[in-house]
């Protein structure tokens, strides 16, 4: 069953029942609010006539020419209200002329026999009856509950026209309500079918509201990162080829030019000595590769410990030395006085990291390197920069992507490899140019505190 028929389904049932309930309610209501009413009308009017007997005894005025008239003493009064008199003895003396008590009984005249008929009905719920005493005996008011219960009944049914009329306006609602809620939602899993097909670039943002429209446009957003990430995974794998085929061919090249008897004396060890560069330059994209994929895959492959930072800045520079001493270049380096520089990270990744990016900044710089250390609005911030020709505007957006380089780059991987560590870290790695010239790199990450163990 479709879910807009399940729905409908639901709704009907929940309305049959809910309506249900409120008819027995309302009826049981109803009859004993009448009931209620009916007897305090009874005994308002017991009180007006007693009194009017008692003034007539009073005066000595026959029970026989005095009226019992019971119209106008009640304002609510429900039902028709029978009046009968006895004397002392049981004898009725009086009673209203053909009362409706006495039609409902089955007969024509009021008998002393069917007074006590009458009450023992009240006690079963046939009838109401108020006894009060006069001074010509007692006299008894008597009402049947099946002329009240009547007046509910056809109050009731109103009411349930009412209600029925209503429910069908409801239904009607429903339907257009339920129409279109659902609409979004079947527009939605069409989709997600693209989504399952892997055609990403064909889908198509929902119009929907509520929490509805919240998750067509996270559908929409999550099917355009996959086209972005299908995007770059296919130039990846084109970059990657193009950068082994490189020196694939270098290496096949002078491989069957030695073979084959065309390098003779000091070419074939220039030769065998491209062989061996070229090897080395392919066992680097390839390590550096598989890094990238145990980054991006691999849950495991970070083991995250207190880290503090001065104290890998420092071997950073001790690492890449050489180099800044091959090419003349210095360092210079900066710390906040008296601040905590520890972060909570995985410390051979992050030391790695560093290097791709100093490493990247000395290949760059002029003569000075600069690296900064220090606290900034709650998180430990280390920025590398040095006095080169800046990074153009153009490479700027792409920096951190694989396989982008630079002008002397090599790999085009060491960048992307320290923005997956800093990242997997729960660092955020930027890249600008200063205002003196040159490129710099920031690095963020939170500051770990020490829980202290009482």
């Amino acid at each position: 069953m479709k879910l807009v028929h399940q729905i409908n389904l639901a709704f009907a049932l929940s309305l049959i029942l809910v309506l249900s309930v409120t008819a027995v309610v309302i009826h049981y209501v109803l009859l004993d609010h009448f009931i209620g009413t009916q007897r305090k009308d009874m005994q308002s009017i017991g009180a007006a006539l007693t009194a009017k007997l008692e003034t007539a005894a009073a005066q000595s005025i026959p029970i026989e020419s005095e009226p019992l008239t019971v119209s106008g003493f009640a304002s609510a009064q429900v039902a028709e209200v029978g009046v009968i008199i006895q004397d002392s003895q049981g004898n009725i003396v009086r009673s209203t002329p053909v009362t409706p008590t006495a039609q409902y009984m089955g007969i024509a005249a009021v008998r002393p026999d069917s007074i006590a008929s009458f009450k023992s009905s009240s006690v079963d719920g046939q009838f109401l009856t108020e006894v009060t005493a006069v001074p010509q005996g007692t006299m008894t008011l008597i009402t049947p509950v099946s002329k009240i219960k009547a007046i509910e009944q056809a109050l009731l049914g109103r009411l349930m026209l009412v209600f029925g009329a209503g429910a069908v306006v409801m239904v009607i609602l429903s339907l257009f309500i339920t129409k279109r809620l659902i609409k979004p939602l079947m527009h939605l899993r069409e989709e997600l079918k693209k989504v399952k097909e892997r055609q990403f670039s064909e889908v198509r943002r929902v119009s929907a509201s509520g929490e509805l429209g919240a998750v067509a446009e996270s559908v929409y957003e999550m099917a355009g990162e996959l086209e972005r990430y299908n995007h770059v995974q296919r130039q990846f794998f084109q970059n990657a080829s193009h950068e082994l085929k490189s020196p694939l061919m270098s290496i096949s090249g002078y491989a069957e030019g030695i073979r084959d008897g065309i390098f003779e004396g000091e070419d074939i060890r220039k030769g065998l000595d491209i062989i061996m560069s070229e090897s080395g330059r392919m066992r680097n994209i390839v390590t550096e590769m598989t890094l990238l994929a145990k980054l991006d895959s691999e849950d495991d492959i970070f083991k995250a410990a207190e880290v503090n930072m001065k104290e890998l800045v420092e071997e950073t520079i001790e690492r890449i030395n050489p180099v800044l001493v091959k090419k003349g270049l210095f360092v210079h380096l900066s710390y906040g006085d008296n601040e905590s520089l520890t972060v909570y990270a995985d410390r051979d990744k992050l030391l790695q990291a560093l290097l791709n990016i100093v490493s990247n900044g000395a290949r760059h710089a002029s003569k000075h390197i600069y690296i900064q250390a220090g606290l900034q609005k709650g998180r430990v911030v280390l920025t590398v920069s040095d006095d080169g020709e800046g990074i153009s505007e153009e490479l700027l957006p792409y920096l951190f992507h694989r396989f982008v380089k630079g002008k002397n780059g090599e790999t085009g991987l060491g960048l992307a490899i320290a923005r997956a560590i800093v990242e997997r870290c729960g660092g955020l790695i930027t890249a600008g140019n200063r205002q003196e010239g040159g490129a710099v790199i920031s690095l963020g990450f939170p500051v770990h505190r020490k829980t202290s163990v009482a």
